[in-house]
Formats: structure tokens, C-alpha cells, sequence
């Protein structure tokens, strides 16, 4: 099969021609027929994810068709219209007894601990946990969207922000995360304050629900902004980039008993960021972590989409071949356009 592979980290990858993989006993074979192109690949490109073994084919946000089963599989068949979380669960831990797969203690991440969706074919490890069907009215692409990105901040916004009507919600960083969860939040009945530094993106987070969006290279004081657009500071505050700088100003821009939820990575020299911790004991402040989100609760954002409440559709941007995949890659870390950029062409 067709794959991206890189050989060292931080050191252009190749299109190259890989074996074909055979589906684990309790797992199956994916043929992709979409996956996108996300931040944290960027992250395990240059080296700050510890599970990669070169080497590699990257790739975690994916779409596509059931094309074997292995042996131990009860509930999936060749041809079903699949996704999966990023975060697949083993089954036996104590974690994923209580439910919390996208914290399980044996993870199985395609494109980190195995190879991932940036090739024709990808192998899913136990599937009866893992795999989500696809309804046929979602198209791949915005179905590959779904997995890390979508996923990641509907739990964020719902699970652990717990976010309710009429609460003022910010959002730092409008890529594919921010605008997933402005989108989201707004669909809860939230007011949504988008903060970046990109125009554009500023733009869409307007179309797709903020009432405020603030330009950070323009603002001299992003809290104080937040504060007084707020009337007092966000109910529920969202780093969906991952920089010091964004944690201490979504931290530092809560009202008194906020909840601040961390969803962007903040790894390598920024893993240890600076906060406000005076502030979050006076205030009776919330910080939480959002790591991707389980199988099992696909089913309540898969019928928010279907009944139109959520358009992530409206997110996806560029669409590319698995070759233009690789500049997309480097340049991640770059912040250009607006949206999700996805692999459709393999």
C-alpha cells in the first residue's frame, strides 16, 4: 500500500510503498478513505511523543470502509462505514471498566503507538470497543474530522466544562479544536468569546456562532478583554492551542468558580506552563484535562449531527491528495487558513 513515512523525527517524510496490514485477532483492516491532517501528527513528527518508533506512518483522524476482520471480532463486518477515536481503550483495564477509555492504562493510538490513517489501509486494534459506525448521510470527510478534533472538544465543552445556556464560554485558539468547540458551545446555548490571532480565523468562529471575537496581536491585555466583554470573566474557559500563554490567560480570564479545561498539548519545553494559582484558591477555580473522548459516547455528538444541531462539516477546509499531505505536515505548526484540512485522495 501507498503510505507517508518518516524515517527520523523532524526530517521530511516520504511517500512510500509499505506492506499491507493484517487485522490483530480482535481487530480489524480500515480502508481510509479520509483522514485529516491535525496538530498533534505535527507534534509526533518533531519528537514529543515518546510511544512513536521509527519508523513511522503518522495519522490518527480517520474515516473509512471495514476491509478485514479478524477472527475475534463479533459486531463488525467487510464493508461497514467505520471511525474511531483517536484514544482506543484495551477493555481490561480498571479504566475502561469504569468507562474511560480515552484514559485507558494500554492505549491504542493509531499514528503514535502504531502506525496510522496516512496510507490506504490502517489496522484498528480491538474493535468491538473502539470502532464507531457511521451513518450513510455522513460523508467521509467531515467524518474523519470527527475522531480527534470534534470528539476532543465536545467532550471538553460538554463532559468536563460542562457547559449550560446563557453561560459565557472562551475559547483561545480557533484551528480545528477552537472552532469545534465554539461550534459546539454555541449549539448548547452558550455565548462564545473567540480569541486568536488570525483574522480568518476569527472570521469563521464568527460564522459559526461567537458573539466576540478578540485578535490577540492586537489586544494588549487578552484577559481584561475577555473580562469586560464577559461582564465579570467566562463561565467555562477553553486552551484549545496549547501554549503557556493561552493556559495563563484562559486560567486568568474566569469568574469567580470557573472552570478553565486544557485541551491543546502542551509538551516539550512548554509542558510546564505558569499558573495563576493564587487566583484559582480565591476564586474556587476548576482546571481540568480533556483527552479525546470514548467510543460509547459518540452516539449523543452523532445525533447532534444528524439532527443539525452540529454542522462539522462546516469545518472542513482544504481537501488534499496523500502526497500534499506531507507539506501540510511540516507546515502545521505555522497556523495558516481556516478549518480542517483533510486527506481525500489516496
Amino acid at each position: 500500500m501507498k503510505a507517508v513515512l518518516f524515517e527520523a523525527f523532524s526530517q521530511p517524510p516520504k511517500l512510500a510503498t509499505v506492506p499491507d496490514p493484517s487485522p490483530v485477532p480482535d481487530g480489524v483492516v480500515v480502508e481510509v478513505k479520509a483522514t485529516g491532517v491535525c496538530r498533534s501528527d505535527w507534534h509526533g513528527w518533531v519528537g514529543h511523543d515518546p510511544a512513536i518508533e521509527l519508523p513511522h506512518v503518522p495519522g490518527h483522524e480517520l474515516a473509512g470502509v471495514v476491509q478485514a476482520v479478524g477472527k475475534d471480532v463479533a459486531n463488525w463486518k467487510v464493508g461497514d462505514r467505520v471511525t474511531v477515536p483517536f484514544v482506543g481503550g484495551c477493555g481490561s483495564c480498571p479504566e475502561c471498566h469504569a468507562g474511560h477509555h480515552q484514559v485507558c492504562d494500554n492505549q491504542f493510538q493509531p499514528g503514535f503507538t502504531h502506525w496510522g490513517s496516512f496510507a490506504e489501509f490502517v489496522s484498528i486494534h480491538n474493535a468491538d470497543i473502539n470502532l464507531v459506525g457511521l451513518p450513510d448521510t455522513l460523508d467521509f470527510a467531515t467524518a474523519a474530522s470527527l475522531g480527534c478534533r470534534f470528539a476532543t472538544s465536545f467532550r471538553a465543552v460538554i463532559d468536563q466544562g460542562k457547559t449550560g445556556p446563557g453561560e459565557w464560554v472562551a475559547v483561545h485558539g480557533c484551528g480545528g479544536v477552537g472552532l469545534s468547540a465554539v461550534m459546539i458551545a454555541t449549539a448548547m446555548g452558550a455565548r462564545v468569546v473567540a480569541v486568536d490571532i488570525s483574522d480568518d480565523a476569527l472570521d469563521l468562529a464568527r460564522q459559526l456562532g461567537a458573539v466576540a471575537a478578540i485578535n490577540a496581536s492586537g489586544q494588549a491585555n487578552v484577559v481584561e478583554a475577555v473580562i469586560d466583554l464577559t461582564g465579570g470573566g467566562a463561565h467555562v474557559s477553553i486552551d484549545a492551542l496549547g501554549h503557556p500563554t493561552t493556559c495563563f490567560n484562559s486560567v486568568s480570564n474566569l469568574r469567580k468558580r470557573g472552570r478553565h479545561v486544557q485541551v491543546g498539548l502542551l509538551m516539550a519545553e512548554n509542558g510546564a506552563p505558569p499558573i495563576p494559582m493564587a487566583a484559582v484558591i480565591a476564586n474556587e477555580l476548576e482546571i481540568v484535562g480533556s483527552h479525546g473522548m470514548q467510543a460509547h459516547r459518540y452516539g449523543a455528538m452523532l445525533a447532534m449531527i444528524q439532527s443539525g444541531k452540529l454542522r462539522p462539516d462546516q469545518l472542513v477546509g482544504q481537501e488534499i491528495t496523500l502526497e500534499q499531505s506531507i507539506e501540510t505536515l511540516m507546515a502545521m505548526d505555522t497556523f495558516q487558513g481556516a478549518g480542517v484540512t483533510v486527506v481525500t485522495e489516496f
